[in-house]
């Protein structure tokens, strides 16, 4: 098998992401939790890029912990959500897509109530999107975020039994989770 690389792909769930890239994702959190802990926060591993934070549903969380993380590698970031923005004004969701691409945006973070957004996304425009919570579908970034907590505490996924418990049928996190977890060897 050869290198897992993670170069110029969407992050739209987790359903479809292979465990060497999950993995891949866990290790390069642990190397970013270093720089969050240092004195010195700014690296250049993002200079030049640009990022969007489309944020279609109220946010705090997800949406700062983004906005640093791009400012702490070193990308422009801005934060857009319908009532800053043309979109309060009626523009579409399609029109705001292609307007932020035009602008040569390198990557689109975005929340939005609809499941499937962010595939949808993926075919108006060529910048990476990722899926910071689609509806009741996915919430990738915070399921891996879920299991590099784990990690913290136990050394590995495999084997594991874990219980989410909750209204599964209508989270976004857990569905992530269960696809996330189970890819891992864990059984949930």
């Amino acid at each position: 098998m050869g290198q897992v690389s993670l170069k110029g792909k969407h992050l739209l769930g987790l359903q479809n992401v292979s465990p060497e890239e999950i993995k891949l994702i866990l290790e390069v959190a642990k190397k970013m939790k270093n720089i969050v802990l240092s004195d010195d926060k700014k690296v250049p591993l993002l200079k030049g890029k640009s990022i969007i934070n489309l944020f279609m549903e109220p946010s705090t969380r997800t949406r700062s912990s983004f906005e640093l993380a791009g400012k702490y590698l070193g990308a422009d970031v801005i934060n857009l959500s319908p009532s800053g923005s043309s979109m309060g004004k009626g523009e579409s969701f399609r029109d705001t897509l292609l307007t932020m691409s035009y602008m040569g945006t390198d990557a689109i973070v975005m929340r939005h109530s609809a499941e499937g957004a962010p595939l949808y996304a993926t075919k108006a425009v060529d910048p990476i999107i990722i899926n910071a919570g689609d509806g009741a579908h996915e919430h990738p970034t915070q399921a891996l975020l879920d299991m590099y907590s784990i990690l913290e505490k136990k050394e590995s996924l495999e084997g594991l039994k874990v219980v989410i418990i909750g209204d599964i049928m209508h989270s976004r996190v857990a569905r992530s989770n269960i696809y996330g977890l189970t890819k891992m060897g864990a059984d949930v």
